[in-house]
């Protein structure tokens, strides 16, 4: 397996937002909210162990329309892939109603390789760096544009085995990135964009969600 996986996100992205938090009638949870049980820095490894359960182009990030957005989805937390490459992806999905929405603007992850040895301080280190210097943060929820997003990076506090949902054995993982977590949406029809800008990756989405 590769010693580093990308992941995800964006295309045409405005200038990256003042510091400010999202506004308090915003359904955005603050990023040290806790979210059923579990920190968002938690749930940012739960959405690596989410993502890395699939053959990659079997996975949700791969997928080109919203297709596969309900595979492997349960609990109180319904995770949208961010996707691979730069070109802008639109998906739609059918979300459950009652469900928070977890999904990263922008997020990396560092791996062993069977060719070297990695420590777990070397593989948070190395997401770290990565991750480091972004320029340009984007989420924009039903026309609405949210600042603040700068505030929302998570690092997964300990290593983890990013194939724990698939039989296991990639140790030690880790990643670091910029995660939002939404609280549950009225039922109906939702637009979702969102992405980063990193110096060495870019990504964008867009979601139409019917929440149902």
């Amino acid at each position: 397996m590769k010693s580093i996986l990308v992941a995800l996100l964006i295309v045409s992205i405005p200038c990256l937002a003042s510091g400010a938090e999202p506004a308090a009638s915003a359904p955005i949870v603050r990023p040290t909210e806790s979210v059923a049980g579990r920190s968002q820095a938690d749930w940012s490894r739960e959405w690596w162990q989410w993502a890395g359960s699939f053959r990659r182009f079997e996975s949700p990030v791969a997928d080109k329309t919203g297709a596969r957005c309900a595979a492997s989805q349960s609990g109180a937390v319904w995770f949208l892939a961010g996707t691979y490459g730069t070109a802008r992806t639109i998906r739609t999905c059918t979300v459950p109603a009652g469900k928070y929405l977890y999904f990263p603007l922008i997020n990396y992850i560092v791996t062993p390789s069977f060719s070297n040895s990695l420590t777990c301080p070397q593989a948070k280190e190395w997401a770290r760096e990565v991750t480091d210097g972004v320029s340009s943060l984007v989420l924009v929820l039903d026309g609405q544009s949210i600042p603040g997003l700068e505030s929302h990076r998570q690092a997964t506090s300990d290593c983890f085995d990013l194939a724990a949902r698939a039989g296991g054995g990639v140790m030690p993982s880790a990643g670091n990135g910029f995660y939002v977590m939404i609280r549950p949406l009225l039922p109906g029809m939702h637009t979702l964009e969102f992405g980063g800008v990193l110096p060495s990756m870019s990504q964008a989405v867009t979601y139409t969600l019917k929440v149902e």
